[in-house]
């Protein structure tokens, strides 16, 4: 069997912390995991190869072995001796399973020989596979969770299902489009009595119909007649918890954009803290005027020449 390289099937190199092992170990345990792969011979094998691979190198014992006699690590110092006695590089003759240094032609593969003494017919690449008995933790699962405007505004519960079971967690008031939070345990379940994944949910906040969001700000457009743009007013502005008065300068211009503090989006996780509303003044002009308003506006026009 050909040598396998522990550190390749992990995707790591030579110089990997024991963190790295674990992290690369895990990863592609979840990938090739059985249960998420039923009836793939080859995500089977490449579980057997990667549990081998990890059992070797995240031993310090072992690893150091390994990197010292590669293939041969499990019997390495059996193999540097019997490589010196084949070698003529012992001091003597000695004997191995009842063959001796003069039973090698030149050129003979001193390796199929150690191979066929310590790791039996399949040669040392072949001895047995690490199991799938170790304790891993299961898969992680992502989830989408679409919420209006108005519902991210305030916190709230909610319940969904993942995997045919009921998840109920706490939003809270101010969380953002994309954010993305963790509920611990809530993945699949683990290996052999290992933790579950975690659940990931993404949230996706649905645009409103009136309120433009901006970080913790909101913007809204605000429609006042031509009277009270001219001579001034109070009206009724919407926010996200009812309706306040609003003073209008008289004279105001189409497009002028007033700050409400705290009349905001709620920050998240900040209780009491709100960005500002941004309001927009749309002056609507009068339509279908009658023939007397007409003559009015006419008098107006003559009246500012």
């Amino acid at each position: 069997m050909a040598f396998i390289d522990y550190y390749k099937v992990l995707g790591i190199d030579s110089k990997a912390s024991a963190d790295d092992i674990k992290k690369a170990y895990r990863k592609l345990a979840r990938k090739y995991h059985p249960d998420i792969n039923p009836g793939d011979k080859e995500a089977e094998r490449k579980f057997k190869e990667i549990n081998e691979a990890n059992e070797v190198l995240s031993n310090k014992e072992n690893r150091a072995k390994y990197d010292k006699y590669g293939e041969h690590w499990k019997h390495g110092e059996e193999y540097q001796k019997a490589q010196q006695q084949y070698r003529g590089q012992g001091g003597g003759q000695q004997s191995y399973g009842g063959f001796g240094a003069e039973d090698f032609a030149d050129g003979a593969d001193f390796s199929d020989f150690f191979q066929s003494m310590f790791g039996g017919g399949g040669g040392f690449g072949g001895r047995t596979r690490g199991s799938a008995s170790g304790k891993f933790k299961g898969q992680d699962v992502e989830a989408t969770l679409n919420l209006p405007l108005r519902e991210a505004a305030k916190t709230h519960q909610q319940t969904f299902e993942i995997n045919g079971k009921k998840v109920r967690i706490t939003i809270p008031a101010g969380i953002a489009d994309g954010q993305k939070i963790k509920v611990k345990g809530h993945g699949n379940p683990g290996h052999n009595a290992g933790p579950n994944g975690d659940l990931f949910i993404t949230f996706n906040i649905e645009e409103d119909s009136h309120f433009k969001r901006k970080g913790d700000n909101l913007s809204a457009p605000l429609h006042i007649d031509l009277y009270t743009a001219i001579l001034g007013g109070e009206v009724h502005v919407q926010t996200l918890n009812g309706n306040v008065n609003l003073k209008v300068k008289p004279g105001i211009q189409n497009g002028t954009t007033v700050r409400l503090k705290g009349k905001g989006f709620p920050v998240y996780k900040k209780d009491g803290e709100f960005g500002d509303l941004l309001v927009t003044y749309h002056i609507d002009l009068p339509k279908n005027l009658s023939e007397e308003e007409k003559e009015l506006f006419l008098k107006l026009k003559n009246l500012a020449k």
